[in-house]
């Protein structure tokens, strides 16, 4: 994933309280103007309709010829309507009500996305402040300049990635602050990873770093004795496996392609078979075995030595795994501690409740889907790997 991407999706961590913004005021605890308000800073409509703008356009990049629809008017959707029947030709004569529909569904999954965003945007910021944690505007600036010439060394690739998202020299810088004060916050719920802690993970799960001994084994399976012992007899003389398994055999599994089992691991065969093949060497007839499903011939027509990587070769793939769990967990802290300082105090807009809002209470869901309803643009998707 390009660095400069990465660092701009939208669903990464975000904001500055100068840039909260969000839609029209719907509550009285709400201002006018605002959908949202955290401790008593408002999310104002000009700015969440930016950051819907961007959500649209940066998810339309990813289908060329996708139209960007942004439904920003609920909740009767007339603009987002009229949108929908402009950019899709052959939604132009839907009525109303189902192109409302899915505009307020496209709305909702949007919303949510571009709200969290700003709202988990403030929180960040106010526990980073807290902490007296702070980030200068050279250091934005030097990580954001690093960024953008490994992305786009050249002005017109950068000026088109512009262009196909929707994000502007502000966003981007707005964006690389509070990344940079998040990995200050999440250093504090982070331990290093040490060779220790490598080590103590591969002896744990090492049958993650190995494969265990296979055989391909030949077997005809039969419901008497007398029936495998006449099957042995036959190989034994000379006859084809194709020939005896198709003849003798009741494993319907085995019975057309020779009785053959390639790559059998230790446990994977009826537990008699299992044994007595384990035990067994290549290129030798051996049976009748008593199982479970019957009487087994069988050969074993090669095996394959089990494999294990050093703790040396494992600890590449060991060290990322670790550090992606530190990463998930720090994440997850981070969030917690916001959510206990910041959710009582941030207060939304009907139309725009979220789970980060005080209050919330998750609506019923359904599964009904209206049809011909505007499905495009997919919205809040905006990581462009």
């Amino acid at each position: 994933m390009k660095p400069l991407r990465k660092i701009t999706a939208l669903g990464a961590v975000a904001g500055t309280s100068v840039l909260l913004a969000a839609c029209g005021g719907n509550s009285n605890s709400v201002p006018d103007n605002s959908v949202a308000e955290v401790a008593g800073t408002p999310i104002t409509t000009q700015a969440f309709n930016h950051w819907m703008y961007v959500a649209a356009k940066s998810q339309a990049a990813q289908s060329p010829g996708q139209p960007v629809i942004v439904p920003t008017d609920p909740p009767q959707f007339n603009q987002c309507i009229a949108d929908v029947r402009k950019a899709v030709p052959s939604l132009a004569k839907q009525s109303d009500t189902t192109l409302r529909s899915g505009c307020q569904r496209l709305f909702s999954s949007l919303s949510g996305q571009v709200l969290d965003f700003l709202i988990k945007a403030y929180w960040y910021q106010a526990d980073a402040a807290r902490q007296h944690l702070s980030v200068t505007d050279a250091q934005v600036q030097k990580q954001y300049n690093t960024a953008k010439q490994q992305a786009y060394p050249t002005a017109s690739a950068f000026n088109s990635f512009l262009k196909q998202t929707g994000f502007t020299v502000d966003d981007l810088l707005f964006r690389f602050r509070v990344s940079a004060l998040f990995q200050k916050l999440a250093a504090k719920h982070t331990t290093k990873v040490t060779p220790a802690t490598i080590k103590a993970y591969y002896f744990s799960h090492l049958q993650q770093f190995g494969k265990p001994e296979t055989r391909s084994i030949r077997i005809v399976l039969t419901k008497t004795e007398a029936q495998a012992m006449a099957a042995k007899a036959a190989l034994d003389s000379g006859q084809s496996w194709a020939v005896v398994a198709k003849k003798y055999s009741t494993d319907p599994t085995t019975k057309n392609n020779g009785g053959q089992l390639t790559g059998v691991a230790k446990g994977q065969e009826d537990k008699a078979l299992d044994t007595a093949s384990f035990a067994a060497k290549t290129n030798k007839v051996l049976g009748p075995v008593k199982g479970q499903f019957g009487y087994y011939v069988f050969e074993v027509t090669k095996i394959t030595k089990a494999t294990q990587q050093s703790l040396a070769q494992a600890t590449p793939l060991i060290q990322q795994t670790l550090t992606g769990q530190q990463q998930t967990n720090a994440q997850t802290a981070v969030d917690k501690v916001a959510k206990q300082n910041w959710l009582a105090k941030t207060k939304c807009g009907k139309s725009y409740e979220i789970a980060d809002c005080s209050g919330y209470k998750a609506p019923k869901t359904s599964t009904t889907t209206t049809p011909g309803a505007p499905t495009t643009p997919t919205p809040g998707t905006t990581s462009t790997g």
